[in-house]
């Protein structure tokens, strides 16, 4: 028969195959998860001088989300418009719109910001009343707006939210400035209304601009 002493010994032999075996099994199947997206937001529009903070939210390989902070590095596509912080604080400097882009390791995301005016106290659209032809005719239109202590009104054409009451027969193409288009569907005679918003303190709506197809 076995002494004490080595069923003791054989005892603390197994426990730490035992032992072993778990490591090797841990080390096997419970790997750390893989980072394969993240996600940067939010996409928002700011006043000039206002703030937002923007996150980011990492997506691994097993389903699993998390928020990334330490060691996620941050930019700008145009710091002139929004500049963004090490810990992705946004501030808007200058109207316009830039992207921002986060990365971690060797994945990133991105987000877009438009800065506006603050303190818009009324917006015009500039013609009021213009003549289109039909099948790719188009018209260029501008959006001033009024600021407190700015001696003259602004172009904000870029920034400006546009509409046109038919989208069904014309299409806008947002820019500085922004350019209504007829399709082969307007008709001559057909008229339109043109209007545009804007994102300020509060939001500023224009009087209406007139598009008439002519021929």
């Amino acid at each position: 028969m076995l002494s004490s002493k080595k069923k003791l010994r054989l005892v603390a032999a197994f426990a730490t195959l035992l032992l072993f075996a778990a490591g090797v099994a841990c080390n096997g199947f419970f790997v750390d998860p893989v980072l394969t997206s993240m996600t940067v937001g939010p996409t928002a529009t700011i006043n000039q001088g206002g703030t937002v903070q923007e996150s980011a939210i990492g997506t691994y390989n097993d389903g699993s989300t998390k928020i990334l902070s330490s060691g996620v590095q941050w930019s700008s596509s145009d710091s002139t418009t929004a500049s963004v912080s090490n810990s992705g604080l946004v501030t808007g400097a200058a109207p316009g719109s830039a992207t921002i882009t986060a990365g971690f390791q060797a994945t990133s995301g991105t987000s877009s910001i438009t800065v506006t005016l603050g303190n818009v106290t009324a917006l015009k659209i500039s013609p009021t009343t213009a003549s289109i032809s039909t099948n790719g005719g188009s018209q260029q239109f501008f959006a001033y707006a009024t600021v407190t202590g700015e001696s003259a009104p602004l172009d904000v054409s870029s920034t400006a939210i546009w509409t046109v009451s038919d989208t069904t027969n014309f299409t806008i193409t947002q820019g500085d400035p922004v350019t209504i288009t007829a399709g082969a569907g307007a008709t001559i005679g057909e008229r339109v209304t043109v209007g545009a918003s804007y994102a300020s303190t509060s939001t500023i709506t224009a009087p209406n601009a007139t598009l008439t197809v002519t021929q």
